[in-house]
């Protein structure tokens, strides 16, 4: 069995994938960090750890299982001065 989930890039990971949306296609009880190995797989030079991850507008821990049907947003760190 498997899930679909709507992912979305922002800032400069928006720029380093291209696009600012995707669909992905998991194995059921995928987590937010089995979804980050996709897609660091299927973009080239994208990393993703120290990311921040929202699922349906809430923070998600790595370790937050996938139901299928979310919108994932991903946010690169946030650095000021």
């Amino acid at each position: 069995m498997t899930i679909d989930v709507t992912v979305r890039f922002f800032a400069q990971l928006r720029t380093a994938v291209g696009t600012s949306e995707t669909n992905v296609t998991l194995p059921a009880g995928s987590s937010v960090r089995n979804l980050a190995d996709v897609l660091e797989g299927r973009y080239e030079g994208l990393t993703l750890r120290g990311s921040m991850c929202a699922v349906n507008e809430a923070y998600a821990e790595p370790d937050a299982t996938l139901e299928g049907g979310e919108t994932v947003a991903f946010l690169p760190p946030v650095s000021g001065g």
